[in-house]
């Protein structure tokens, strides 16, 4: 690695979940809500469509044939690590107890060889690894994840020894001088990472290294590589992976991708693939993202297009992609240490991500588009459920956004009320209490509380949408030169002592957003952000309006109204339209809660007004 190389490297240290309690009014009640609703639904939903009695169909232990798709393991797997991450938050005997009864069925279903995947052993066992677009890895790098998470969780072994099993069938099937594979739905890459963290065998990174490079060289086979339309790209198969140069494809395969190879330079420390990675970064980022963070316009392909394709109505915007993205994100944040990665976390947890769940935690959106007449509305379940799994298992660890540990001492990504601890590289114990009422608010206050006074970094991320902030510690309002604004971050250098605090004051005004000039769905628009949230309008609040028929005026006031009885609870902004009628804005990830009806993001800006003209 060259000292250019070294210097763009901050490798960052992961503070897990399980260390930080969250106790706010906004994230709390989630995660509460996971425990009782989300994670009780998905199961009886896994249940009643045959995804567990898939298991003990294949081990033996019931007749009967496969019922549903081939990837369907891995829903079962995904709930399954959202079980364990949320009994980490707080043990419950009944989820274990049903937990421990599915692992054995899984257990069951595995073959002598360490192979598992149900629908090939029981409708085409003579198939195996035929078509690379099957699913076979993409379901055992979920496997994998639960197994790490759930054994971390209750310190049993049972379901991460059936991940050995798989894994090391993988690795005796696979590599150099045995046969090609190129998954073609990554997840495989970073779960076999994750399970070398988890054992310390390094067979198991090397892997998935290996897989990651086999791609790009022509050895893809199966129903992706057979249609033209489709063809290597659908799957990042078309150039090998340290050439990427732009974001391509299915969008939730891309970030798994991504995310695999950032944890790749993490493990390996090779820089080979830091270009490719920061180079895709920006496609994705400034000319293939919405607003609200969704990515991947085009249902034909539930990816990409073309640069600046940002269709709002026909919008596809998977919720698994806007999850996949917090996964990448984090990483390129601990990888390079800039506040820029871990805007875009904080624009999916408020806003894509979060928009695929109902405010009751039991109906899901699959499809998240910026604009409605009406007639696109969550529902209890998906022949494909990929988006259900996958929010029971990301919400309950979203602890894991919101600190990171460096080699000078820590760094706030994320403003959520409550506690954590971590430890120093030195080996100090630290206490941090954050009191805020984020995303409402601005106002972070961050009391600091070492086992031991001495000197380190504290780093406050500044987001991407604050103009201004005020920064005090104790009772003095300290100025740039004391807290050095550096890669999007504050970085505030002192003797720390047992209750200092820092008090840091996020301006957040409304603010009006244009999209670039490229983004033809959106010319003569405006949409509606304030702090990390984005707003629409929803029929609701305009009963008296048709769908697109709303204007704003780019000099309208807005004014902030939080209502404890709308929504949740939520921050609104009321104020005049274009017509000089009342107007209200909602946060978009709320809408589809009420009544049915349309709903929009981008506004038409009242064409007299505009500031700009195209």
């Amino acid at each position: 690695m060259t000292k250019a190389q070294q210097s763009e490297l901050r490798n960052w240290h992961e503070v897990p979940f399980t260390k930080v309690k969250m106790t706010d009014m906004f994230w709390r009640p989630r995660l509460e809500g996971l425990k009782k609703v989300t994670l009780p639904t998905c199961l009886a939903k896994c249940e009643e469509t045959g995804r567990i009695d898939n298991f003990a169909k294949a081990g033996g232990l019931l007749e009967g044939e496969f019922e549903g798709i081939y990837f369907n393991d891995s829903d079962v797997y995904k709930v399954l690590e959202g079980v364990a991450y949320s009994l980490m938050l707080e043990r419950d005997a009944a989820l274990e107890g049903e937990a421990d009864r599915i692992i054995e069925l899984i257990a069951a279903a595995q073959e002598p060889d360490g192979y598992l995947t149900t629908y090939y052993t029981l409708v085409a066992p003579e198939s195996k690894w035929s078509d690379m677009e099957k699913h076979e890895m993409y379901n055992g790098g979920h496997l994998i994840e639960a197994a790490v998470a759930y054994h971390e969780a209750t310190g049993k072994r049972q379901l991460l020894d059936v991940a050995c099993r798989l894994a090391d069938h993988y690795d005796r099937t696979f590599g150099p001088d045995k046969r090609h594979w190129v998954e073609g739905h990554e997840e495989i890459e970073l779960a076999l990472i994750k399970l070398y963290r988890a054992t310390g065998e390094e067979r198991y990174w090397k892997l998935a290294y290996w897989l990651m490079e086999e791609r790009g060289h022509g050895h893809g086979v199966g129903a992706i590589w057979d249609k033209p339309e489709w063809g290597p790209a659908y799957c990042q198969d078309d150039v090998p992976v340290r050439e990427i140069e732009k974001v391509t494809g299915h969008a939730v395969r891309a970030m798994y991708l991504y995310s695999g190879m950032a944890d790749a330079v993490h493990v390996s420390g090779d820089p080979a693939y830091l270009g490719a990675l920061q180079r895709v970064w920006s496609h994705t980022v400034e000319r293939n993202m919405y607003v609200t963070g969704g990515i991947g316009p085009s249902h034909h392909n539930e990816g990409f297009t073309e640069d600046f394709d940002l269709p709002n109505e026909s919008a596809y915007c998977e919720t698994c992609a806007a999850i996949a993205m917090v996964f990448w994100n984090h990483r390129m944040n601990l990888l390079f240490g800039e506040g820029k990665y871990a805007d875009v976390v904080e624009r999916e947890m408020y806003n894509g991500a979060l928009a695929g769940i109902s405010l009751t935690g039991d109906r899901f959106f699959y499809v998240n588009p910026l604009a409605s007449k009406g007639d696109h509305h969550r529902v209890p379940w998906f022949d494909t459920s990929c988006c259900p799994t996958n929010l029971a298992r990301f919400l309950p660890s979203i602890g894991q956004y919101v600190y990171a540990r460096t080699a000078k001492g820590i760094v706030v990504n994320q403003y959520i009320q409550g506690e954590a601890e971590l430890k120093l590289e030195n080996g100090t114990a630290v206490q941090l209490k954050q009191r805020t009422s984020f995303p409402w608010s601005g106002t972070v206050e961050l009391e600091v509380s070492p086992e031991t006074s001495g000197v380190f970094t504290v780093q406050m991320r500044v987001p991407g949408w604050c103009r201004g902030y005020r920064v005090r510690i104790g009772g003095e309002w300290i100025s740039g030169v004391e807290a050095l604004e550096e890669r999007g971050y504050l970085s505030i250098e002192r003797h720390w002592s047992e209750g200092d605090t820092i008090l840091l004051e996020l301006d957040m005004p409304v603010e009006l957003i244009r999209a670039r000039e490229e983004v033809q769905a959106d010319k003569g628009r405006i949409a509606i952000q304030r702090g990390p949230v984005v707003y629409c309008i929803e029929q609701q609040d305009h009963p008296g309006l048709s769908y697109d028929e709303m204007t704003f005026s780019a000099y309208g006031k807005l004014r902030v109204e939080h209502r404890e009885d709308l929504l949740g609870g939520v921050t609104t902004l009321r104020g005049t339209d274009g017509n000089g009628e009342p107007c209200r804005f909602v946060p978009y990830y709320a809408w589809d809660n009420r009544e049915p009806g349309f709903m929009q993001v981008w506004i038409r800006e009242k064409e007299e007004e505009r500031l700009y003209k195209y």
